[in-house]
């Protein structure tokens, strides 16, 4: 599986399937999750209604109604609260998750955004080494990941985490 880096939003990449870090109703919020479930319409939402939430660490699977991904994979990072409290493995958890639901549903290019890293408070060079280093001990069905920074500082952390 290649990785790569993009700078820009993910609600305008033309891909497989984009990772939503979501919270744990699936019903939007903001940041990234928000852009998602307004570049998606209102069918989104009534996507997300029946899926009963989901927890931390996991993901779910909708369409992407007016993405141009075909796919939206929701993931709900943990929020952080000083690295005691099973946080690395619960974001681990999501990029895995994401990987097995983006394989279940066929999905051969995949972007991720900086998961947790907003307002969940996660420490960006911590969350980039976590994505990197999960991503590629899968031997996964997916052809490409694409990590999305929103700004130049994020993509500077995968940088680094990819050539460390």
């Amino acid at each position: 599986m290649d990785i790569s880096i993009h700078i820009g939003d993910i609600t305008t990449l033309d891909v497989d399937a984009i990772v939503n870090a979501a919270n744990e109703s699936l019903l939007g919020g903001g940041g990234v999750d928000g852009a998602i479930h307004r570049a998606a319409g209102p069918e989104l939402l009534e996507a997300c209604r029946p899926l009963a939430g989901c927890p931390t660490g996991d993901a779910k699977v909708t369409p992407g109604f007016r993405l141009p991904a075909r796919w939206v994979i929701h993931t709900v990072g943990p929020v952080w609260s000083g690295g005691g409290n099973g946080e690395p493995e619960l974001l681990a958890s999501c990029y895995r998750r994401s990987i097995e639901e983006a394989e279940r549903v066929g999905a051969r290019v995949v972007a991720f955004p900086a998961i947790s890293t907003g307002v969940y408070g996660y420490p960006k060079p911590e969350a980039a080494r976590i994505a990197v280093a999960t991503l590629t001990a899968l031997d996964a069905d997916v052809d490409e990941v694409i990590l999305v920074a929103f700004d130049q500082a994020t993509a500077l952390e995968y940088e680094r985490a990819l050539h460390a």
